[in-house]
């Protein structure tokens, strides 16, 4: 937490526009905010994402309005459904309904951040007669995190925007045509909505042994992300089926190297953002130009010094947009 802190506190003063926390096994994302909120003065704090089956929608409401007294106009409630790993396995809930379940989550929140009191009975969530007040300082957009058709059309269509990651370059066209389909349902203009894009990063000094090196940390961290079921189908999705297939049999398998290597080296590339500074700054922006309107930049070496390196890369005065 002290180390988010004072990053947050240097991308404000290098002047980025927003810090986003994910719901990971290891930091509370709401908290995280709060405490950033409370020491900076105005960069952007969102979350990417909060899993919608972990609190309930009076207590995310509830949490948003919170933030919004501390940072006024600063905080963005991003949400997703997870996987099945993190719902069934680290929570034991059961993971029902995903589509359903982001669907009437987003209702109930945006109802009571509206000052509505709960009269709500779906097929997964139910309210009755919550009311929160204080209400938001601010209005507090929901952005909804999505990866296949149907959740993308959801995020389009509910969502004050859209938040994306992990997929080659070539199936944005796909992902943001489902977006668009969802905000035309709604009678949305596609183009208001903003598109977040979660960047895997790893800055190297370009020699071929550290970027085979940063491969393998991608094989070893990203392989079983892909084995779980939502993953596993939109790599898949993404056009990738032969090697979804592979991953899915070496993890049934327990065969870690079958897991593992079925992601060679050309489709990491596509995927992960490895090279030098510069190089990583052409591959983001390549994403830009193709629809991607905000860039969250991730260091997935996971050390301090890497994760520095990223940050030091992508300061507005080296990334000019």
């Amino acid at each position: 937490p002290a180390a988010s802190l004072a990053t947050t506190q240097w991308a404000e003063s290098q002047g980025y526009d927003g810090v986003w926390f994910a719901d990971t096994g290891d930091s509370d994302a709401l908290t995280l905010a709060a405490a950033v909120a409370s020491h900076t003065e105005h960069i952007r704090i969102g979350t990417a994402i909060i899993p919608v089956y972990t609190r309930t929608p009076a207590v995310l409401a509830c949490s948003a309005t919170t933030l919004s007294h501390l940072a006024p106009g600063r905080f963005v409630l991003g949400l997703g459904a997870s996987s099945h790993t993190m719902i069934e396995g680290w929570h034991g809930l059961p993971f029902e309904k995903p589509l359903t379940r982001m669907r009437e989550t987003t209702q109930i929140v945006r109802s009571l951040l509206a000052g509505e009191k709960s009269a709500f009975q779906g097929d997964t969530l139910r309210s009755q007669g919550y009311t929160l007040s204080p209400t938001p300082k601010a209005p507090v957009p929901i952005y909804l995190a999505a990866l296949r058709g149907k959740m993308l059309e959801l995020a389009g269509e509910m969502g004050d925007g859209v938040i994306v990651n992990l997929f080659p370059l070539p199936a944005l066209p796909q992902i943001l045509k489902h977006v668009g389909i969802g905000a035309v349902r709604a009678d949305r203009d596609p183009a208001t909505l903003e598109v977040v894009c979660r960047f895997q990063v790893l800055i190297t000094d370009g020699g071929s042994a550290e970027q085979a090196a940063a491969r393998t940390l991608f094989r070893q961290r990203f392989a079983p992300y892909y084995a779980t079921p939502v993953y596993n189908r939109f790599l898949a999705w993404c056009g990738y089926e032969d090697v979804a297939a592979t991953i899915r049999e070496g993890w049934a398998e327990k065969d870690r190297a079958k897991t593992t290597g079925a992601l060679e080296d050309t489709l990491i590339d596509e995927i992960a953002v490895i090279g030098s500074a510069d190089e990583c700054r052409d591959r983001v922006r390549a994403y830009q130009d193709a629809g991607v309107t905000t860039a969250v930049v991730s260091s997935f070496a996971g050390t301090a010094d890497a994760s520095r390196a990223v940050y030091e890369a992508f300061t507005p005065a080296r990334f000019a947009v």
